[in-house]
């Protein structure tokens, strides 16, 4: 059983049923599966029901059947495998593909394909069934970079930069619009949208902390060829930060309007660099992704004099 404590912030709408306002608020049910999972919600300490109405600074507190982690199989898959060694493995993870099975996606998924590929990584990690050697996460929508472990010292080595921030993650990105200036930083909060859970928004509190440094490489139009150097690791941060500033990532489903001029773009945001430890080694190591075939002939055709290996080596990330 999980347990879950959520405080109702001041901009959730009154009258909000409970159950809308959990499924919007981070946690990891749909009001349906509310229905099945659920054991008891207490509302400022007091048991209630899921159509009880929520009220600005109310505490909801909810107990959580856990549900059975179903058991999903290796699946042969070609994957762009950019390294490899004894303990981990770094791949260019294509847009639309996801990086563990889960709701909706039971196949094709990356570690489903990293578990065919390397199958010692399912005898390392028997004990876990959904994201056995997976130490961070790209969006389904987002290409490039990113590593995994093939046994639980080599993960826990990995994990750790990551916590502690020391990993250098750059993202090359194509946005509508100009950027307010031609550098930065955007910092803040980052958290779920009550309105729509699948997204999340930028907001100066009551949120996990965010920051991404940017910097303008080219412009063209209502174009902008961006660089992001994301400090922290947030759900959507780059995307959510994008919209924040105005300059929407093109093709983004979620966080931007369909583009009359690139009506077919998908989401134009590639992790194209990774530099961290790995087990055994006393320096960095650094990961390059090559651009997707789509994105980088839109970025020569919107930039013709971009270069993008040139353009992210320069200045400091």
């Amino acid at each position: 059983m999980s347990h879950l404590s959520l405080t109702v912030g001041p901009d959730v709408p009154p009258g909000t049923r409970i159950d809308k306002f959990l499924a919007g608020a981070g946690g990891p049910y749909t009001r349906s599966q509310l229905k099945t999972a659920l054991k008891e919600i207490r509302q400022n300490g007091i048991p209630v029901k899921a159509s009880k109405q929520v009220r600005p600074g109310d505490c909801i507190e909810i107990d959580l059947r856990e549900p059975e982690a179903p058991l999903y199989e290796a699946e042969k898959i070609d994957l762009d495998i950019l390294y490899e060694d004894s303990r981990v493995i770094a791949v260019n993870k294509p847009r639309g593909m996801v990086v563990h099975p889960g709701s909706g996606a039971g196949s094709g998924t990356l570690i489903q394909g990293l578990l065919y590929h390397a199958r010692e990584i399912a005898d390392n990690f028997p004990g876990e069934k959904i994201r056995p050697g997976i130490v961070h996460r790209l969006d389904k929508d987002t290409s490039g970079v990113i590593i995994a472990a093939k046994d639980p010292l080599s993960l826990e080595f990995l994990a750790g930069q990551f916590r502690g921030r020391t990993v250098k993650k750059v993202y090359l990105a194509i946005v509508k619009g100009r950027l307010p200036q031609s550098r930065g930083t955007i910092s803040g909060c980052i958290r779920r949208d009550v309105r729509h859970r699948k997204r999340f928004i930028h907001a100066e509190s009551g949120g996990k902390a965010a920051e991404t440094r940017y910097r303008v490489l080219s412009e063209c139009g209502a174009y902008s060829l961006v660089r992001l150097a994301p400090k922290t690791g947030r759900t959507h941060q780059l995307r959510v930060h994008m919209k924040a500033l105005g300059c929407p990532i093109l093709g983004d489903p979620i966080y931007g309007r369909r583009d009359e001029s690139f009506p077919q773009a998908g989401l134009m945001l590639h992790a194209f660099r990774l530099s961290l430890t790995l087990p055994g080694e006393p320096q960095k190591r650094t990961f390059r992704a090559p651009l997707p075939a789509d994105f980088a002939l839109l970025m020569k055709r919107l930039f013709p004099s971009a270069d993008s290996e040139n353009a992210m080596n320069r200045g400091q990330d």
